[in-house]
C-alpha cells in the first residue's frame, strides 16, 4: 500500500469516528427524554432502560446523519418499541401475583432526575404511583397518544406521525383515553407543602400506632395496594375502607421484622414517599395518595425487581 493510499485510508477512519463518536452524542443528549417516554409508556424502569438501549442500537445502525429530525425519528422508534412491550405485558399482568404497582422512581433532592422537570401539577401527575396504575386500564395505542400528548404536549399530527395512525385517530384515541381515565381531574388539588404536611403527619400516626391520628387523616373510601410479586410477603388484594386500612396499616407496624427497618422520608414520582430500608438497603417505597386533605390511596411497592432501579439511585 502506497504512503498516498495509507494516508487516505486513515483520514477515511478518522472520518468515521468522528461521525461515530457526534452520532453517539447526538443520542445522548435525548437519552433522557426517551427514558422518561418509555418510562410513561411501560410504567417500568427496568424496561425503559431496555427499550432506551434497544433504540439505540437502531439509531447507530441507521444512517444517523441522514436523519433529518433526530427528536420525532427517535420518539416513533421508542413509541413503537413500548406499544410492542405493552401488547406482551397485558397479558403477563393477567397472571401477576396480586395487585400490580407501577416501579418507583425517586425523585428527592440528590437522587437523578430521569422523569425530567417535575416542577408543575401537570408534570408530577403525569408520572404518579396513581396515575400509571390507571393508565393500565387503557390499550396500548391509547396509553401511547395519551402519553405523547398530555405529559409531551405534541400536537395530534406528531402523536399521529409517531404512532403510525390517521390524526383524525389520535384525537379519538386521546378522547377515549381521557373519559376512561376520569380527565380532568387533578389528583394534586391541595399546594405542595400542604400536601407534604399531610402525609408527614400520615407516616408519623402509622409509625406510633396513633389510632386517632390514622383514623383523621385516611378518607371513607381510602384503599390500600400493596405490590409483593409474589417474592415478599403483601396482600394479595387491595384493602378498601377506613377501618380495613387501619387495621392493615397497625397490622404492618406490629410485625417483628419491623423493628429492624428504618424509614426515611423521601419522594418517588413527584410525590412524597417513605422509603422502607433494612440494613441500610432499599427494601420497599410507601407512596400515600392526597386529595382533598385527607390520604385516598397508600401504594406499597415491595417487589425487589421492582426497586432495583430505585435502589441503584440510592447507591
Amino acid at each position: 500500500m502506497t504512503t498516498e493510499s495509507t494516508g487516505r485510508t486513515e483520514a477515511r477512519e478518522a472520518t468515521e469516528a468522528g461521525e461515530t463518536t457526534a452520532s453517539a452524542a447526538e443520542f445522548e443528549a435525548h437519552r433522557p427524554r426517551l427514558f422518561s417516554l418509555a418510562y410513561r409508556m411501560l410504567g417500568s424502569a427496568s424496561e425503559a432502560e431496555d427499550v432506551v438501549q434497544d433504540a439505540y442500537l437502531r439509531w447507530s445502525g441507521a444512517a444517523s446523519g441522514s436523519v433529518l429530525a433526530p427528536a420525532a425519528w427517535l420518539t416513533k422508534v421508542v413509541t413503537n418499541l413500548c406499544l410492542n412491550r405493552l401488547t406482551s405485558a397485558r397479558a403477563r399482568r393477567e397472571t401477576y401475583v396480586g395487585p400490580w404497582l407501577p416501579e418507583p422512581v425517586l425523585t428527592h433532592a440528590g437522587a437523578a432526575e430521569p422523569l425530567g422537570p417535575l416542577e408543575s401539577i401537570v408534570q408530577r401527575e403525569s408520572v404518579s404511583l396513581a396515575l400509571l396504575t390507571l393508565m393500565e386500564r387503557l390499550t396500548p395505542a391509547e396509553r401511547a397518544v395519551f402519553v405523547l400528548r398530555e405529559a409531551f404536549g405534541h400536537s395530534h399530527r406528531e402523536v399521529a406521525g409517531a404512532v403510525g395512525i390517521e390524526e383524525a385517530h389520535s384525537r379519538q384515541l386521546h378522547r377515549r383515553a381521557r373519559e376512561r381515565l376520569g380527565h380532568p381531574r387533578r389528583r394534586f388539588d391541595v399546594d405542595e407543602r400542604q400536601r407534604t404536611k399531610i402525609v408527614e403527619r400520615f407516616f408519623a400516626a402509622a409509625l406510633q400506632g396513633d389510632v386517632a391520628g390514622l383514623e383523621r387523616l385516611l378518607a371513607d373510601e381510602v384503599v390500600a395496594w400493596s405490590d409483593g410479586g409474589g417474592q415478599v410477603s403483601a396482600a394479595r388484594r387491595p384493602v378498601t375502607g377506613r377501618a380495613k386500612v387501619l387495621r392493615y396499616l397497625l397490622g404492618m407496624g406490629s410485625r417483628p421484622q419491623t423493628a429492624f427497618l428504618t424509614f426515611e422520608f423521601g419522594e418517588a414520582n413527584g410525590e412524597p414517599a417513605a422509603l422502607i430500608l433494612a440494613d441500610g438497603a432499599l427494601a420497599g417505597v410507601l407512596v400515600p395518595e392526597v386529595r382533598e386533605g385527607l390520604v385516598v390511596g397508600v401504594r406499597t411497592v415491595l417487589s425487589p425487581g421492582k426497586l432495583a432501579f430505585a435502589a441503584g439511585q440510592l447507591a
